[in-house]
C-alpha cells in the first residue's frame, strides 16, 4: 500500500487524505511522493508543500537539498503566512487601496512578532497611561502579546477585530469589572490596526485578513496561486488555522494531485489557533482517505503506557488490547525533595550515556515548563557527568536570555555615546558569561574595579591597573581572556584600525556579528561551544537587522506620520475598505493612542532596540533555534516545543510528573484560545466544567503524543515536594498512581 501512495496519479485532480499516528511514515512518504513527482517530469515550480511552522518543513528541505533544479524552477515550501505576505508583496497595486491603506502608491512594510509588539506597545503605553488595564495583573509585554494574539485569533478563524470584545464577553461568568477590560483590548486592537493602515505597516494577522478577504477573489491572484501551483502537499494539517483549511477547501478542488497529512490526536498548537477538526474535514474533499496504523517508531510497551495514561485522563479512551508491562516508570528509591530528583536524572542520564551507550541527543528531558532556574540546575548538573546540553525555549522575552543579555551589555559598553549605564550587576554577568571558565565571585570581584560610570558614559579599565594581589586572585589567565575583550571593546569604541570597522559601527548588528565572530566564539571565551548561547546570538543578530529593515521614511515621520498612524493634526485618518476603521467607537474613557510628542526620523534604532527589549518584548521564532541536526547534546525543554519539534528520541525524561503545571494553562486573562476558535457556541458562557474537560483532553493528547515519539524508554522523575517545599499530586501523577496499582507494579503509591 505505502509504495501505492507514492506513485499514485497525478493528474485528473487525484487528492488524498492520509492520517495515521506519529512514526507511522507518513511524512516518509510525502518525502518519496515528491521525488517521484519530481522524477516523472513534474515541473518543480508547479509543487508546494504547505506546513503550519516553517520548521516542520526540515525533511523537505533535507530531500530537496542535492536535487538539481533547472533554472527558474524550485518547489516552494511556505506557511499560509508566508504565502499571504508573498503575495500581498507581489499584487500589493491591486489590494493597497481595497483594504484601507493611507498610501497605497507606497511599499508594504511587513512586521515581524518583535517589530509589530514594539508598536503596539507605543500605543498600549498610552492606554496604560490613562488608567487602562488597573485590574490586570500582568506585566505590559504579555498584555502586549496577548492583544496581539487576540488579532491573530481573528484572523485565523476570520471574524472582524470589531468581534474580539464581544466574543469574550458572552463567554464571561465572572467579575463584571473584567467586561470593561475586554472592551479596553478591543480599543487598542483597533487602534493597532487604523496605525498599521496608516503607516503600510503588516502584522501577521493584517496579511491573512488581507489575503483572505481582498487577494484571493481576484482573478489574477486565483491564476497566479490556484492554478499555478497544481501538486500540493499538506502536511501537520492539524496544527494549522481555519483560514488555511478554507484555502484548501477551494484549492483541492481545482489541484491536479494533493496529499494532505494529519495527525491523529494531533492539535497541540489549539492555543496558537490550530484547528484539528478543520483538518479532519478536508478528508471529505478528498477522492482517497487512506489510514496508517502501526508506528515504526515507538517500542509496544511505551505505546501502550501512552493509550493507559492518556485513557486515565480523558476518561473516554480505550485502553490497550494487549497489555505488556511498560518500561522503567518509577526512579529505583522514594525522592522527597526536588534537588534529590534533579540529581537522580542526571545520574541516570550519564549511566545511560555511558553504560548503555546512548548517544547523547538520543535523550529527552522534558518539563511542563522550563524556568531559568530549573534549566540552570540541571544542565550544571549534566556538565559535571560531561554530558553537553541543548534547550530551546520560544515565545521568551529577549532580555530572558542570558546570552541575549551579555551581548546587549557589551554593546552598551562599546558604544558609551549611546550613555546606557547597565548595572554592575548586569556587567559582572556579562563578563562571566564572555569569559571562559570566570566564576561568579571572580567576575564580581573584576567588575568591581574595572566596571565605572562618569558623566553618564560606562566605561572599564585595562586588567594590568589592578594591584598584583588581586590580580592574583582573579588569576593571570583570566586577566588576560579580560584584556582581549577590554582591547577589542575599545578599539571599536575609538572605530577601529579597519576601515570596516569605522563605516559599520553604527549598526547594532554589524557590532553583534563581529563581536560574536571575532571574540566571543573563540577558544578561551564563553561562547566557543556553547551552542545555546552562538544560537542565541544567531537570533539576536537577525532579530535586530528585521528590526532595523522594517522602518522606511514613512513610518519613521515622513509627512509628519507618527509611529502610531496618526496625522500632524493628531487626528487618526479615515480608513477606506471593510477593515474596521476609526470610525468605531472606543469606551468614553479612554485616550486616544495619539503620542504625545512627534516621532523623529533622527531617532536611533540602536537605543530604540534596546528599550524594545527593555520592556520585555517576546521573541519572535526562528528556524535556527529548532534545528537539531545531529548535534550530540541531551535536549532540554518543554513538553509542547517538544512536540512541536516533531521529532523522535531513544529516551525521555520527564521532569515533576507530580506538579500541576502538566494539566493547567497558561494564565491569559486577555485572550482565550478556545473562545475564540472556530465553531464556539457564543451563545453560552465559559464553565468550569469546560475548562475541566479541554484541560483532561490536552494533558491526554499531550502524553500520547510524548509516547508516540519515544523508541524505547520513558522516565517519570518524581519528587514528594517541589522547588518551594510544597507537596504535589497533580492529575498525571495520579493517573499514573492508579495505572501503577492496576498493575500491581509497585507496592507504594508514590512511583
Amino acid at each position: 500500500m505505502p509504495s501505492d501512495l507514492v506513485s499514485a496519479p497525478y493528474s485528473g485532480n487525484h487528492t488524498l487524505f492520509l492520517s495515521g499516528p506519529p512514526g507511522s511514515g507518513k511524512t516518509t512518504l510525502a518525502v518519496r511522493r515528491l521525488r517521484y513527482l519530481l522524477e516523472e517530469g513534474v515541473p518543480a515550480e508547479q509543487i508546494l508543500i504547505l506546513v503550519p511552522q516553517r520548521t516542520l518543513a526540515a525533511p523537505y528541505y533535507d530531500a530537496l537539498h542535492s536535487v538539481d533544479f533547472p533554472a527558474g524552477g524550485a518547489v516552494d515550501i511556505a506557511t499560509t503566512g508566508g504565502l499571504a505576505r508573498r503575495t500581498l508583496d507581489l499584487f500589493w497595486p491591486l489590494v493597497a487601496g481595497k483594504v484601507g491603506f493611507a498610501h497605497p502608491d507606497r511599499p508594504p512594510r511587513f512586521l515581524t512578532l518583535e517589530t509589530a509588539q514594539y508598536y503596539m506597545d507605543r500605543i498600549v503605553e498610552s492606554y496604560v497611561a490613562g488608567g487602562a488595564f488597573d485590574g490586570v495583573t500582568i506585566s505590559r509585554a504579555r498584555l502586549v502579546s496577548q492583544v496581539i494574539d487576540n488579532l491573530n485569533k481573528a484572523a485565523a478563524v476570520g471574524f472582524g477585530p470589531d468581534e474580539i470584545a464581544t466574543r469574550l464577553k458572552d463567554a464571561w461568568s465572572g467579575e463584571a469589572a473584567m467586561l470593561r477590560i475586554y472592551d479596553q483590548v478591543q480599543s487598542v486592537a483597533l487602534a493597532f490596526r487604523r496605525a498599521c493602515l496608516a503607516g503600510n505597516l503588516l502584522d501577521w494577522s493584517l496579511q491573512i485578513e488581507a489575503f483572505q478577504r481582498h487577494l484571493l477573489p481576484l482573478p489574477p491572484l486565483r491564476r497566479y496561486l490556484l492554478s499555478g501551483y497544481r501538486h500540493l502537499i499538506v502536511d501537520n494539517a492539524e496544527e494549522d488555522i481555519p483560514a488555511t483549511h478554507d484555502l484548501l477547501k477551494t484549492w483541492l478542488p481545482l489541484c491536479e494531485s494533493a496529499l494532505v497529512i494529519h495527525d491523529t490526536d494531533g492539535g497541540y498548537r489549539v492555543f496558537l489557533g490550530a484547528d484539528p477538526e478543520g483538518a479532519l474535514a478536508l478528508s471529505a474533499l478528498c477522492s482517497e482517505h487512506v489510514m496508517l496504523g502501526e508506528s515504526h517508531v515507538t517500542a509496544p510497551e511505551v505505546a501502550a503506557l501512552g493509550i493507559e495514561l492518556a485513557a486515565a485522563v480523558a476518561k473516554k479512551m480505550s485502553p490497550p488490547q494487549t497489555d505488556p508491562r511498560p518500561a522503567q516508570v518509577h526512579p529505583p528509591e522514594p525522592l522527597r525533595f526536588h534537588p534529590q530528583m534533579l540529581d537522580w536524572v542526571a545520574g541516570e542520564v550519564s549511566r545511560l550515556v555511558d553504560e548503555e551507550k546512548v548517544p547523547q541527543g538520543e535523550i529527552a528531558i522534558l518539563a511542563p515548563f522550563l524556568s531559568d532556574a530549573l534549566r540552570f540546575l540541571l544542565t550544571t548538573r549534566l556538565k559535571e557527568y560531561g554530558i553537553s546540553v541543548r534547550t530551546h525555549r520560544p515565545s521568551r522575552e529577549l532580555r530572558e536570555e542570558p546570552a541575549a543579555r551579555c551581548l546587549l551589555t557589551l554593546a552598551k559598553l562599546a558604544h558609551p555615546g549611546w550613555r546606557r549605564s547597565p548595572p554592575t550587576a548586569d556587567v559582572a554577568h556579562a563578563l562571566m558569561l564572555a569569559i571562559a571558565d570566570l566564576d561568579p565571585v571572580r567576575a564580581h570581584l573584576l567588575t568591581d574595579i574595572v566596571y565605572r560610570v562618569r558623566d553618564g558614559e560606562p566605561s572599564l579599565s585595562p586588567f594590568h591597573q589592578i594591584v598584583p594581589s588581586t590580580q592574583e586572585r582573579i588569576s593571570y589567565l583570566l586577566g588576560g581572556r579580560y584584556d582581549e575583550l577590554w582591547h577589542w571593546l575599545r578599539e571599536y569604541a575609538g572605530g577601529g584600525e579597519s576601515p570596516e570597522g569605522a563605516e559599520d559601527g553604527g549598526d547594532l548588528d554589524h557590532f553583534l556579528s563581529r563581536l560574536f565572530g571575532e571574540l566571543l566564539s573563540q577558544p578561551g571565551f564563553g561562547f566557543h561551544r556553547d551552542l545555546d548561547a552562538g544560537r542565541t546570538a544567531y537570533n539576536l543578530i537577525e532579530s535586530v537587522q528585521k528590526f532595523r529593515h522594517s522602518f522606511s521614511p514613512l513610518s519613521l515621520g515622513e509627512e509628519g506620520l507618527g509611529v502610531r498612524g496618526v496625522t500632524p493634526t493628531g487626528e487618526l485618518p479615515e480608513v477606506r475598505g471593510d477593515i474596521p476603521s476609526g470610525k468605531t467607537p472606543e469606551p468614553a474613557e479612554m485616550p486616544r493612542p495619539i503620542p504625545g510628542d512627534g516621532w523623529e526620523a533622527e531617532k536611533d534604532l540602536n537605543l530604540e532596540y534596546l528599550d524594545m527589549v527593555e520592556r520585555g518584548v517576546v521573541a519572535a521564532q526562528y528556524v535556527s533555534s529548532w534545528r537539531v541536526g545531529s548535534q550530540d547534546a541531551v535536549l532540554l525543554v518543554p513538553a509542547y516545543t517538544f512536540l512541536m519539534m516533531n521529532r523522535p528520541v531513544t529516551i525521555q525524561f520527564w521532569l515533576d510528573v507530580g506538579s500541576g503545571a502538566w494539566y493547567e494553562r497558561i494564565y491569559q486573562p486577555l485572550t482565550h484560545p478556545y473562545v475564540l476558535r472556530r465553531g464556539w457556541d457564543g451563545d453560552r458562557t465559559w464553565t468550569d466544567e469546560d475548562e475541566v474537560g479541554v484541560r483532561n483532553e490536552a494533558l491526554a493528547r499531550l502524553l500520547l503524543g510524548l509516547t508516540r515519539r519515544c523508541r524505547r524508554r520513558v522516565y517519570l522523575a518524581y519528587s514528594e515536594l517541589n522547588e518551594r517545599g510544597y507537596e504535589q499530586q497533580g492529575p498525571l501523577l495520579q493517573a499514573l498512581q492508579g495505572m501503577l496499582r492496576r498493575r500491581g507494579s509497585v507496592e507504594r503509591s508514590e512511583p
